[in-house]
């Protein structure tokens, strides 16, 4: 059975604060743990009223500490915006403290604004700097050489499986070149899927790290009692989209009875768009739509999202989720 896991924003609903954020959160990861979801990972953004997982690594460390089993990680860690050194230190701390849990994906956005991504101290343009970053910070995690003037404590000789995520054919290739495991954001950005993964695959060179190529695959996932109910349910998400494009960002939106009186057209085609990889209706419609999923784009595992304003729906949604996939196995 390919392995399904969890993609999470902390989200802050409208009504709601960042720290009930982080009370759903935890209450989540801690679900999703007994359900069988093989990894809980949240995502780097910055200055987006509705998501307060900024400060990523700490969080990893607030939910590795609620949980027991659950791999919990960065999907991702922004790298632009860190030094590699730093991130290094965090996640050899985050791995000392919680052995064998801990992942880090990163990624090559900055992952908010210029303005923002000034504020962050960042002044260079970095992004293009990520090759060499990544190979940087992946030399923190080697054991310590004779003479080695920097070095990461804790951090060297630990190991922290790094992942590379995209939206694009870059990372791909860089992943398939490096021979470490790659997430396509297929989530919200689907347009190049196929091709990155088989460029991925194609290209693999095995490595220290990884010996065969290992893809995720990110798709939204909206399960509920009834299609027209799981509908309503995602009407939160393509608000949030709807919101993101009209540059007035915000906290996460209740659902709405029709969304057609809330969009134009336009906006409807390009939400549609984004949003393609989505899997939603009751739970048979759910069990068969992440098995179509699987079968066409054969990723080695899934990763869900959903954008859901009610905290029991969403746990509803998660738990539905995987009793469908695993009574199709």
């Amino acid at each position: 059975m390919i392995p399904l896991s969890v993609l999470d924003l902390a989200p802050v609903c409208e009504g709601a604060t960042p720290g009930q954020a982080f009370a759903d959160m935890l209450d989540l990861a801690r679900h999703a743990e007994r359900w069988g979801y093989r990894r809980y990972w949240l995502a780097e953004h910055h200055n987006m009223p509705g998501i307060a997982s900024a400060a990523t690594s700490v969080l990893i460390g607030h939910v590795a500490g609620g949980t027991s089993r659950i791999r919990v990680g960065a999907g991702g860690i922004m790298l632009p915006n860190h030094s590699p050194l730093q991130v290094a230190e965090q996640f050899g701390t985050l791995a000392s403290l919680y052995p064998g849990r801990i992942d880090l994906g990163l990624g090559r956005a900055p992952g908010t604004d210029h303005a923002t991504a000034r504020a962050l101290r960042r002044y260079f343009d970095s992004a293009d700097q990520f090759p060499q970053d990544v190979s940087e910070l992946l030399r923190y995690f080697e054991p310590v050489q004779p003479g080695q003037a920097v070095r990461a404590v804790p951090g060297a000789g630990i190991e922290v499986p790094v992942w590379l995520l995209g939206s694009s054919l870059f990372s791909a290739r860089l992943s398939a070149a490096m021979g470490l495991p790659f997430a396509f954001a297929s989530h919200f950005a689907p347009d190049a899927m196929d091709e990155a993964l088989a460029l991925y695959r194609r290209d693999f060179r095995p490595s220290a790290r990884l010996r065969t190529p290992w893809a995720i695959l990110a798709l939204n996932v909206v399960a509920s009692e009834s299609e027209a109910q799981s509908r309503r349910l995602f009407t939160t998400q393509q608000q949030a989209f709807v919101n993101l494009r009209r540059g007035r960002p915000g906290r996460i939106p209740p659902p709405v009875d029709d969304i057609e009186a809330f969009w134009e057209p336009h906006e409807k085609a390009g939400v549609e768009r984004v949003l393609a990889c989505t899997v939603l209706g009751d739970p048979e419609q759910v069990g068969e739509g992440l098995a179509a999923f699987a079968a066409r784009h054969r990723p080695d595992e899934m990763m869900l999202t959903a954008n859901i304003f009610d905290h029991a729906a969403r746990l509803r949604s998660f738990e539905l989720a995987m009793q469908a996939w695993q009574a199709r196995h």
